[in-house]
């Protein structure tokens, strides 16, 4: 995640060419910045990045996009625009969860940005999917990968170092909910985490976070502290506030935070309530406050922060990112 200023989009002749691949008729451009959208990306440390969950989005029209799309389009098509809001300096690889991303695509994805931009990419499920815990519909036919190097170095991490290079700023290791079976064993679990964090090579940032707060303790923080790994809090029903996961861990550390989900609803009511995502349905101010405030403490102190929004944390990510923006910027955005 390292990297200051602004970011210098497509400093490269390739990364023109791969723009220019795109059909004419797919191609979108960014919505017309305000100058308060310009000012306040000015306003903010440069070692902090914002970014939403994923792009494709068509309820972003006039947001982060000139005009309407569909969403297999702005899949394929809408990262270069995505990347020249000036507040989006960074963007989550989801779907990498579900089943390894070609190289290929990861290539073209990295040749849509600029230098300065940074990708979170969640690692694939079947790493962090124990044997004895309930194995999701998607993992189905996949081969039992538990915490497991060969895979993760094969499908996860040699792809997304060769192609993403400098652009990959966290490989995320995303727990969904054990359940009882698996957390009886906390103890042994940490120490297989360890064992695998500290077998992967060295350079990206990897970052550990769950859906189960009985993980978090302070003999956890110092298992990631010795591997050189760090918590990715995560703004979900199932966890304690963000303040509460966060470590008094000396040190350059990376910031990694996602906003992904308020309280009260599940994902597929939150999506059914915000959809299109073209506002902020349910603007939740104390998240905002949380978030602001641990940003300031990290920058203040040297350390890169990298910030995942979720449509369904409010109702539009690039909305909830300027009020966040606004919010750390404080006074001085007024003279931005």
């Amino acid at each position: 995640m390292s990297g200051v200023g602004q970011p210098d989009l497509f400093p490269s002749s390739l990364e023109a060419r791969a723009s220019d691949t795109a059909p004419r008729a797919a191609r979108v451009g960014p919505a017309a910045a305000g100058a308060e959208w310009q000012g306040l990306a000015q306003c903010l440390p440069p070692t902090l990045r914002f970014g939403t969950s994923t792009w494709s989005f068509p309820g972003w029209e006039g947001i982060v996009y000139d005009r309407g799309c569909r969403e297999s389009e702005l899949a394929r098509h809408g990262l270069a625009a995505y990347a020249r809001h000036p507040l989006l300096r960074a963007v989550g690889i989801d779907r990498s969860f579900y089943a390894p991303v070609p190289r290929a695509e990861l290539e073209r994805q990295a040749a849509a940005t600029g230098a300065d931009f940074r990708f979170l990419m969640k690692a694939h499920a079947a790493l962090t999917t124990p044997r004895s815990a309930r194995r999701p519909a998607f993992l189905a036919g996949v081969p039992e990968a538990f915490l497991d190097v060969d895979h993760a170095l094969r499908h996860v991490v040699e792809p997304a170092v060769t192609a993403l290079g400098e652009r990959l700023g966290v490989l995320l290791f995303q727990f969904s909910p054990l359940g009882r079976r698996v957390l009886d064993y906390r103890l042994p679990l940490l120490e297989r985490l360890h064992d695998f964090l500290r077998a992967l090579p060295r350079g990206p940032t990897y970052a550990v976070e769950w859906r189960d707060p009985e993980m978090l303790g302070a003999d956890y923080h110092a298992m990631l502290a010795d591997v050189g790994a760090v918590h990715g809090l995560c703004a979900h029903p199932r966890m304690p506030p963000l303040t509460m996961q966060e470590s008094a861990r000396p040190g350059p550390c990376p910031l990694v935070i996602r906003w992904l989900l308020g309280q009260g609803r599940s994902y597929d009511e939150a999506r059914a309530a915000f959809a299109p995502f073209d506002r902020l349905a349910e603007p939740d101010v104390a998240a905002r406050a949380a978030i602001g405030g641990l940003v300031r403490v990290a920058t203040e102190a040297g350390r890169q922060a990298l910030v995942i929004v979720n449509n369904k944390a409010e109702g539009s990510a690039p909305l909830s990112i300027f009020e966040l923006a606004r919010s750390i910027a404080g006074p001085a955005a007024a003279a931005c």
